[in-house]
């Protein structure tokens, strides 16, 4: 195994950050100063500041759940100065403290999408959770100009190709209440997620997304968190979903 894919499945950081710290003297294997292209076989001990590392002894991964905003970006950094989710002042000290560790989005929501966004302070666990081969439920209220009929929602849910991109089976079912004469409110759930999906089969439909709420990723739900608000997951229920994974066969 690479060394910076061990390090980071020991939770020390991202393969980045691994390199950086190899680069710094501060990586040994069996005693040894390591290198970038010293391997790691089963039985090596490998230290970081002289204390053990491996696995085995990763801490708990940390999850935060984000009410993302409207007009924010989903991004460390823009090059064009836009606020970004991290510009957010639960995301900045001192809401945010020094302790805390630096997160990476599960993955994205557009500009102009709201609501649950989660934060996951292990790589590994991020790329599971956005993984279509994982499979997990996103959850989103839609509102758009329009309305689809009976025909479109069959189809959607069977799954349908738009320009020549494959979409899996969606669920829409129209919030009826909520619905006005020019607008309609709609249910959906996707397990696959793909760039601005909802958006596009919408107008696939002849309906233009006006608002798009996400409210539920996985078994993780927005609930009360206020817009602009951090919440994190409690480690009980953040173990009980890795061991989730776990009995399906993916491992972090």
């Amino acid at each position: 195994m690479r060394l910076n894919v061990y390090l980071q499945k020991a939770g020390i950081g991202s393969r980045r950050e691994a390199e950086r710290m190899v680069a710094e003297g501060r990586v040994s294997v069996n005693g040894i100063a390591a290198l970038a292209t010293t391997p790691v076989e089963d039985g090596d001990a490998v230290t970081l500041d002289g204390r053990p590392v491996a696995p085995d002894t990763k801490p708990l991964p940390r999850l935060f759940m984000l009410n993302k905003p409207n007009d924010i970006l989903v991004t460390h950094r823009d090059h064009k100065g836009r606020p970004t989710i991290f510009d957010l002042p639960a995301l900045k000290p001192p809401l945010w403290k020094a302790s805390m560790p630096r997160l990476m989005n599960v993955g994205r929501l557009d500009v102009n999408s709201e609501g649950l966004l989660l934060l996951s302070s292990d790589g590994p666990l991020a790329q599971a959770m956005m993984s279509p081969e994982t499979g997990l439920s996103r959850v989103y209220r839609v509102r758009v100009r329009g309305a689809l009929k009976p025909e479109h929602i069959a189809a959607l849910a069977e799954g349908i190709t738009v320009d020549g991109v494959n979409y899996r089976g969606a669920e829409f079912v129209e919030e009826y209440g909520k619905s006005g004469r020019s607008n309609s409110w709609y249910r959906c759930v996707l397990t696959e997620g793909k760039n601005r999906e909802i958006r596009k089969l919408m107008e696939h439909f002849g309906c233009v997304v006006n608002r798009l709420i996400r409210v539920q990723y996985g078994p993780f739900a927005l609930e009360d968190i206020p817009i602009g608000a951090v919440r994190e997951v409690p480690p009980a229920q953040v173990k009980s979903f890795i061991e989730y994974l776990a009995g399906r066969g993916i491992a972090l």
